[in-house]
């Protein structure tokens, strides 16, 4: 029950966010999977919480995979581009693939691991904050990301941002950002990104043909925008391999943040934090708070954050701003942004 309940909740939140047909298979997985099969007897001993361990997306994800890989011919031809398919269709294709008893095992060996998307759109709602520190300090900046996946937007000044107008990144860049604006333009800045790093507890090397498919495989089918630009941020990042290291988020920190003089380090995360574990979130705020104490105009401190962390507007991640820069901290709540970065509804600059 656990588990049908969070594939409902997953198919409204799909349905939300511009992706009926993922959500329409969420909502047929629900009855879908046969109970005797490999992926329905992995689905009912089902050890953590369904909807915690996104569930229902690693079932899409698997689905998409095969689907990407040439192996479920009859799923496929449901798939966009073609129409939109009705239940009865989904049904008839997911009992034929999960018969297959290949198919099913390729399905019930891809939930062993976490999605990991990348999501490249959020950089819509990332680089505006990188412009208001470069603003406000008048320095280039040092990036270190918290949660980097494959590190796909540690490039995101190599991309092509448009911003409520303003430009920034890469014009040329095959990555293209463009978030649906609301509100002001962010400020103006030279994007000028002189050190780059990042860490996860599991980074994915996108060079890596089978990674960059899985990668790709949790992508949405039905937001082919959202794939195309995946796509090209992986080209990008096997030209500019992102520094990547394993580990703890905290403890990793604790090395790596050594601010330089005469740069601005902008530690930052987007969707991540809420899954660090607490005493984790609570050693990565006292050391920024810590470094943060020591903080000069030449030597500025910034934290970077989307998440889901707005009481007030629940719903959407906040783009929230801390800047150290020798009088204090100054904190900023600088709006917020759709989940895979398709609009900004901005505040205004720092």
């Amino acid at each position: 029950m656990a588990v049908a309940a969070a594939l409902a909740q997953q198919a409204r939140f799909c349905a939300t966010l511009g992706a009926p047909f993922t959500g329409a298979l969420c909502r047929v997985l629900a009855t879908a999977v046969p109970p005797a099969s490999r992926t329905g007897q992995r689905l009912a001993a089902w050890p953590g919480e369904p909807m915690t361990d996104a569930l229902p997306m690693r079932l899409t994800g698997a689905l998409h995979w095969l689907v990407r890989g040439g192996r479920a011919p009859g799923l496929a031809r449901l798939y966009p581009p073609a129409p939109m398919p009705d239940d009865a269709a989904l049904g008839a294709a997911l009992a034929a693939l999960f018969a297959d008893a290949a198919a099913d095992g390729a399905v019930s060996a891809f939930l062993d691991s976490p999605p990991q998307t990348n999501e490249v759109g959020r950089a819509g709602a990332l680089v505006p904050g990188l412009l208001c520190v470069a603003a406000a300090t008048g320095l280039p900046l040092a990036l270190l990301e918290l949660g980097a996946s494959a590190g796909l937007n540690l490039n995101m000044d190599r991309f092509a941002c448009d911003l409520g107008g303003v430009t920034a990144g890469d014009s040329a860049s095959a990555v293209i950002v463009r978030p649906h604006w609301q509100g002001p333009p962010p400020p103006a800045a030279p994007l000028q990104v002189v050190a780059r790093a990042g860490v996860d507890i599991a980074p994915l090397d996108a060079a890596d043909p089978a990674v960059a498919e899985r990668l790709l495989a949790f992508i949405w089918a039905d937001q082919p925008e959202r794939l195309e630009r995946t796509q090209a941020a992986i080209a990008l990042a096997r030209r500019h391999p992102p520094p990547l290291a394993r580990g703890d988020a905290a403890d990793w920190l604790a090395d790596a943040l050594r601010p330089a003089e005469g740069v601005a380090t902008i530690v930052y995360h987007s969707i991540a934090f809420q899954y660090f574990p607490p005493a984790v979130q609570a050693r990565i705020i006292a050391q920024l708070q810590a470094v943060g104490a020591a903080a000069s105009p030449a030597r500025a401190l910034a934290w970077l954050r989307l998440e889901m962390d707005d009481p007030a507007n629940p719903a959407l991640p906040a783009i929230r701003l801390t800047l150290w820069r020798g009088e204090g901290a100054e904190e900023h709540l600088l709006g917020h942004a759709h989940a895979h970065g398709a609009f900004v509804q901005w505040a205004g600059p720092v």
